[in-house]
Formats: structure tokens, C-alpha cells, sequence
């Protein structure tokens, strides 16, 4: 099962288990990971489950044209390694990632 790390503003780190399939937006909320929106559930509408990915043992390709055009409006500064957490999705059962949870989302 796909591990994600999600480290806070403050640094502290929560660990989650990831189905594969599972978005990283969906596995946080599920698991109440501080920080992390969804306020469109996942539709790449809203920015709110921005997040800044810093490791990952899987490839996870280029955002979309719609994932790319919302993280424009984010309420953190864009970075390249910026990421809509509803956008990203492990699809191999050993991968391992680390995002960083940016300070404010809306």
C-alpha cells in the first residue's frame, strides 16, 4: 500500500497508508490530516487541497491543463513542485511520498 507523509507548517509529520487509487486529498481528509481542504471534493476546482511535493519513490506525471491553471489561484505561492493533492493518485502498492501541507489554503 502507497505510504504518504504529509509534513505540516509546524513540521510535524502524518503518516497514512494509501489505498492505490486513492487521491492524497481523499486519504487526508479521511484521516484528518490538518491543512488539507477539499472543498470541491476533489474536482480540481477550488486549490484548497494544494500541497508542495517534496519526495516520491513513483513518477506521477504532469499536471493537467485544468490542475495547472488552479494552481494559479492558490492561497500559498506556487513553487514547481506545487501539486492539487485531489490530483495526485498512487497507482503502485509500494510508493512512498512526501508533500509539504502549505500554510493556508483559502
Amino acid at each position: 500500500m502507497p505510504t504518504v507523509t504529509y509534513i505540516q507548517p509546524d513540521g510535524t509529520a502524518h503518516r497514512v497508508d494509501v489505498p492505490v487509487g486513492v487521491s492524497l486529498m481523499k486519504a487526508a481528509v479521511s484521516n484528518d490530516v490538518a491543512g488539507i481542504v477539499g472543498e470541491c471534493g476533489g474536482s480540481a476546482v477550488c486549490a484548497t487541497c494544494h500541497v508542495y511535493v517534496e519526495n516520491t519513490t513513483s513518477p506521477l506525471g504532469e499536471p493537467s491543463g485544468d490542475e495547472d491553471e488552479m494552481l494559479d489561484w492558490t492561497a500559498t505561492p506556487r513553487q514547481t513542485n506545487s501539486r492539487l493533492s485531489c490530483q495526485v493518485v498512487p497507482l503502485v502498492a509500494d510508493c512512498e511520498l512526501t508533500v509539504r501541507v502549505p500554510e493556508a489554503q483559502v
